[in-house]
């Protein structure tokens, strides 16, 4: 009764809300966030560099966020080639000292806190040439206003970078007084002029004074209070911004350091100065300010221009609004033909004669609307993550951000299970569950920011491993089981996996390599292929025959293995061999294909255990050793019994051992052997049961079926930056943002899914005739995109 009350709610849901119905609102939700985010940026202008110096909020202790935009944490060796031949000034008071440390510590973390703390105090990185000075002026008087004339005058060398601000000692020095407040406001406004100059040439910065903890102040500064500071920030805002007529001021106010005290003033050991992590943070904004626009780090969107277009983008551009243009014309004249050929009303019986014919739907228009889709989602990539018109945050790890999705989709997969089509080890609907639970897992992974937590990690690097198991075993089994060596098949396997990737480096301009996972599958199938394509071809009808052929195929298994271990521990050879051109084009990441090398050889072998588990399998099917019937276990009882435990015990030892992993350069060279004891383990928890393998979740399955979808597009419409932080399409509102951008994503997603689907059925024929030709089309193209690749890095360089 359960059930059938179960499926009558979902096909009465199903009746109201569909697939299409679900993308259909995801594009209205895309066209409207479109709209408010052109709007904002209208309005309230579109320089994130004053969202970074004027606004943000702890997402937790240390980790400061800005608004609508991702911060960089600089290195050492990053700050030195920023500020190489450069000169930074810091003038002001104590508080200022205390940032000019913090800054140079950036640059050289060895930097003691010593001397006269009312002195000038220079600073010399001979190596990279760079210098900052800290100037004791600690009231803005005449001494300051001196300073900083000298340095307006064209025979005198200017710095890059001024960081001004004082008032704290005014307000000491004369009690709190209404004059002194006065005298300040002359002060500022004769030397905003100097600034105004100044800041022409080079980058000036103000520094608001931040809050104090009054109850810890020592009686002599009493008199110090945040309604005094308050007053005479509104007095430099008021003045600076003021000091030119018809343009906004080239004073920059920093005043994102009131907000960072807000929060932390609390923790200050005298009630006046900023705790050390509370003034590094200010430090590193100064270094995102200057450096950002000159590094242009990815996962550091703050002040970063939108990087231009490049000549393959531009060509994409024309490619895809030819596409809409054409399909819109094939449209409107396939519609005026369809409105010609509408079936008439007969007057006499009032009814409607059909048309016999029904016109099917030419490949034309498929490809045409294909690309016209295609076109529109690639639009909707490129805004997100090159545009700059939606908003990037950084990623913060909390264990409840991982642990409280995870828990609940595995409530939701639970909930939603179906009966399989049949009750084979790994059937289809189990390979698409266990695809799309994994793929969910790694999705939350990514966007949690969990790959800061080493068990997590490491438990995940068993999800991927997973997944290329799974290759070695569907496609090993496919080939042994088929004998389909022939080029139709292989074209087809290359297109579904590589189509959306070759789009994005091209949009997107990345190259092949950062969708690292993509290339990883395409090799090793690849190595599947060629393994068993290589004569003697070795397949299951002819090794049936004889059980020679079974000692062939694990002889062939056997040197497949020897040449893993040799590239694995000849790193040389390796490079050799993916540096050469046009292979170096497709694996070289940063100018090296070692990213690759380490890629391919932390999961090095679980391809070959795929292969070998589907080669030990299907001969135990053969021989009819398994039970596979409905509700039957695998094995007998008692053998049931015993690898069920085995499999448990297995299982949870490796979860122990990667949850106490304390090493991950350890931990990652022992990945590639032990990885396969979880993988075996639940593959027999799940298949040796009867019961368990004659269920599956169609909620995961669905997932899984567009798992490979989800995993390249979470790149640029999910994550942003590059992965490297979080789209931020709803700003104030992270769980309302993440439930948004997920729909729309999923929906991208299934759409990119069914347009690679249809494409391959146009672009890769099955007459082999007609598939030389499309392939001897796609080796031009793939030429001359190299081609124009190599001229574009070329003009970079």
């Amino acid at each position: 009764m359960a059930a059938l009350a179960y499926n009558l709610g979902k096909r009465e849901i199903n009746h109201y809300f569909s697939v299409r119905s679900a993308k259909v609102l995801a594009l209205v939700a895309v066209l409207l966030l479109v709209a408010c985010h052109l709007a904002s940026r209208r309005y309230r202008g579109n320089d994130s560099c004053e969202y970074l110096l004027s606004s943000g909020r702890f997402l937790g202790e240390k980790v400061w966020q800005p608004h609508s935009c991702m911060m960089h944490k600089y290195k050492i060796s990053e700050a030195k080639n920023c500020l190489v031949d450069k000169h930074i000034a810091f003038i002001g008071d104590s508080r200022i000292r205390q940032l000019f440390y913090s800054f140079v510590k950036i640059i050289n973390p060895q930097f003691k806190e010593e001397g006269n703390k009312h002195e000038n105090i220079p600073f010399e990185d001979k190596t990279a040439s760079v210098k900052v000075d800290f100037l004791w002026h600690p009231e803005v008087n005449g001494s300051m206003k001196q300073c900083i004339k000298v340095w307006t005058e064209d025979s005198i060398a200017k710095p890059h970078v001024i960081v001004a601000g004082a008032a704290t000692w005014s307000i000491k020095i004369h009690n709190g007084s209404s004059e002194a407040l006065s005298q300040y406001k002359m002060n500022i406004t004769s030397i905003a002029p100097l600034l105004e100059k100044l800041a022409k040439t080079s980058d000036v910065y103000w520094v608001l004074q931040d809050p104090v903890y009054e109850d810890l102040l020592s009686e002599n500064r009493k008199m110090i209070t945040n309604e005094k500071i308050d007053a005479y920030n509104e007095a430099a805002v008021s003045i600076l911004n003021s000091s030119t007529r018809n343009s906004k001021s080239n004073v920059k106010m920093f005043s994102v350091s009131k907000l960072i005290a807000q929060e932390t003033i609390m923790e200050s050991l005298d009630g006046l100065h900023l705790p050390e992590s509370s003034r590094e943070t200010s430090a590193m904004i100064l270094m995102n300010v200057y450096c950002n626009k000159i590094l242009k780090p990815v996962d550091g969107s703050c002040c970063q221009p939108r990087p231009p277009l490049t000549l393959i983008q531009k060509l994409a551009a024309c490619f895809f609004t030819l596409s809409i243009i054409g399909y819109l014309v094939f449209y409107i004249i396939h519609r005026n033909a369809h409105r010609k050929n509408k079936p008439c009303t007969d007057l006499e019986s009032g009814e409607e004669k059909k048309n016999i014919i029904n016109t099917p739907v030419s490949s034309l228009e498929i490809l045409l609307q294909s690309f016209c889709k295609l076109g529109l989602i690639m639009a909707y990539f490129y805004m997100c993550d090159r545009a700059n018109l939606f908003m990037k945050e950084n990623k913060f790890y909390t264990h409840s951000s991982f642990f409280i999705p995870i828990i609940y989709i595995l409530v939701l997969g639970v909930f939603y299970n179906e009966n399989t089509k049949e009750t084979k080890v790994l059937n289809r609907e189990q390979t698409d569950e266990w695809k799309g639970w994994m793929q969910l897992v790694i999705l939350i992974y990514h966007i949690s920011g969990a790959s800061t937590f080493l068990p997590v990690y490491m438990h995940i690097r068993v999800l991927v491993a997973a997944y290329l198991f799974q290759t070695g075993y569907g496609h090993f089994s496919y080939f042994w089981i088929k004998g389909d060596f022939g080029i139709h098949r292989v074209c087809q396997v290359l297109f579904r996996l590589n189509f959306l990737v070759v789009v994005l480096c091209i949009v997107m301009d990345r190259p092949y390599q950062f969708y690292y996972f993509v290339p990883l599958v395409t090799v090793w199938f690849m190595v599947i292929y060629v393994t068993l394509a290589l004569w003697p071809q070795i397949i299951q009808k002819k090794a049936n025959g004889n059980c020679f052929w079974h000692f062939g195929l694990l002889l062939k298994l056997g040197f497949l293995l020897l040449f893993i271990c040799f590239l694995a521990y000849s790193q040389g050879a390796f490079e050799k061999i993916f540096s050469l051109w046009p292979l170096s084009k497709c694996f070289e990441l940063k100018g090296n294909v070692y990213e690759w090398w380490f890629r391919w050889r932390l999961d090095r072998y679980v391809v070959f255990h795929g292969m070998l588990f589907a080669f030990i399998y299907l001969a135990l099917q053969k021989r009819q050793i398994l039970s596979e019937g409905k509700g039957e276990p695998l094995f007998s009882n008692k053998i049931s019994n015993f690898l069920l435990f085995i499999s448990v015990v297995s299982f949870l030892t490796y979860s122990i051992w990667a949850s106490s992993c304390k090493n991950k350069a350890e931990c990652n060279e022992l990945h590639p052997s032990v990885s396969v004891v979880q993988i075996l383990a639940f593959i027999l928890i799940r298949n040796i049961p009867g019961y368990a393998r004659s269920v599956y979740s169609s909620f995961f399955a669905w997932f899984g079926k567009i798992s490979l979808e989800l995993f390249i597009c979470q790149y640029h419409i999910w994550l942003a930056a590059d992965t490297r932080g979080i789209l931020v399409l709803i700003p104030g509102n992270p769980m309302l943002n993440i439930i948004v951008s997920t729909f729309i994503f999923v929906c991208v997603a299934h759409e990119i899914s069914q347009i690679t689907n249809d494409l391959a059925q146009i672009i890769i024929p099955k007459d082999n005739s007609s598939l030389l030709k499309r392939l001897a089309c796609i080796a031009a193209f793939f030429c001359g995109l190299l081609i124009l690749s190599s001229i574009q890095d070329k003009s970079k360089h």
